[in-house]
């Protein structure tokens, strides 16, 4: 693909807080081959490399339904791995960019959040974008939130708090 499509057509910013310390939310965080027991719209998550999942380098391909009639099947690598502050992984198949999960001390809650900077692998999304971009904005929002409140019950915590950041919000947001 010409270097001008690769560009992410989707810079996405979810916030969630949750009555928990940073590190039990790492930590759930950083075993993506759980995550389908707690996020409901992740149908799968297979390791396709042997390392640990926070590792630098550890490559895992997860397939993702939605509140639409499509799935979503794309590997993430992760890039980096601090805890109990952040994780950044790579995405290619289905969807390219990037993805960084944050974690901020707020008290006794902890604010998690993830930028997610992609774009489409399927031609049908990227002929349909135009008209059709608010509608993935949704869709995401929908499974993001499914995912903080999975992620709050998975824990036996409170989700004090989820939203997307304004579409300004996150153009401006320099995290990844």
């Amino acid at each position: 693909m010409p270097d001008r499509e690769r560009r992410p057509r989707y810079v996405l910013v979810t916030d969630w807080v949750l009555a928990a310390p940073r590190e039990r939310i790492f930590d759930a965080l950083a075993q993506p081959e759980a995550w389908p027991s707690w996020w409901p719209c992740l149908e799968s998550v297979t390791p396709v490399s042997t390392t640990h999942a926070h590792d630098v380098g550890a490559t895992w391909r997860c397939t993702w339904s939605s509140r639409l009639p499509y799935r979503l099947t794309f590997d993430m690598t992760t890039t980096a791995s601090h805890r109990p502050e952040r994780i950044d992984a790579t995405a290619s198949g289905d969807l390219y960019g990037t993805g960084c999960w944050r974690l901020m001390r707020e008290g006794t809650a902890t604010r998690v959040r993830y930028a997610w900077k992609v774009s489409t692998g399927k031609r049908w999304m990227n002929a349909l974008a135009p008209l059709l971009a608010p509608v993935f904005r949704w869709n995401h929002d929908q499974v993001m939130a499914a995912g903080g409140r999975g992620l709050a019950r998975h824990l036996g915590v409170t989700l004090l708090a989820c939203h997307r950041l304004s579409d300004d919000e996150d153009r401006r947001c320099t995290t990844c």
